[in-house]
């Protein structure tokens, strides 16, 4: 699914007053299923957590420290601001059972589910050990997560796109389009239409005028 089309149902869809966030989108058919119409289910108060204040990213390695899997550590393949949850792969696992009818069982699979923030910290890069982190500034400016027991930095994960395409290590190739030639401005703007730009490119004289027309 194309991003435009995402961002044009979350435009359209409004979130019910009462309505109780998830591990879905709002306007797909899985999140309406557990908040059907009519129905109000009770509210979980989620203690917000400002985005500049938020230290665990996508693609970080941490370290559990709650529940089953207290101590094993993962990597966060899903973050849910709004409630406070990351999913870490492979980690924190339920079973449940899908395809089943009537006359079929079905079969069974792990599913990851979601943490709570308090629960899981990021793993320090210098010792393999979890910490608690600081956001902190270079002297270039930069902002940077900083490591409360080692104090050294901690880095931002790599974005990795969907097809898999790692920007940070993109090598670009002869045939790819450069930076400074993609961001040169080639156009300039005019208040001729696009017939009488492409005329006087080439070189034609029209003197006749379309009859101007008023909406109202």
């Amino acid at each position: 699914m194309r991003l435009t089309s995402v961002l044009m149902m979350a435009a359209k869809y409004v979130v019910p007053k009462n309505y109780r966030y998830g591990t879905s989108r709002p306007w797909t058919a899985s999140a309406r299923l557990r908040n059907p119409p009519g129905k109000t289910r009770n509210k979980v108060f989620v203690e917000p957590i400002a985005d500049q204040d938020w230290t665990i990213l996508k693609g970080d390695i941490v370290s559990i420290l709650a529940g089953k899997d207290k101590g094993k550590q993962g990597k966060v393949v899903q973050v849910f601001r709004r409630r406070n949850w990351v999913i870490v792969e492979g980690l924190n696992t339920h079973h449940r059972t899908i395809g089943k009818s009537a006359d079929y069982h079905g079969f069974r699979i792990a599913s990851e589910a979601p943490i709570l923030i308090r629960d899981v910290a990021l793993i320090d890069p210098s010792d393999k050990n979890p910490t608690e982190v600081v956001w902190r500034y270079t002297e270039e400016g930069s902002r940077v997560r900083v490591s409360v027991r080692t104090g050294r930095i901690i880095n931002k994960p790599p974005v990795v796109r969907r097809d898999g395409v790692v920007t940070e290590g993109w090598k670009d190739c002869p045939k790819d389009t450069s930076k400074e030639d993609a961001l040169e401005k080639t156009y300039v703007p005019s208040l001729k239409t696009l017939e009488e730009e492409v005329m006087e490119k080439l070189g034609i004289v029209e003197n006749r005028r379309h009859r101007r027309s008023y909406w109202y």
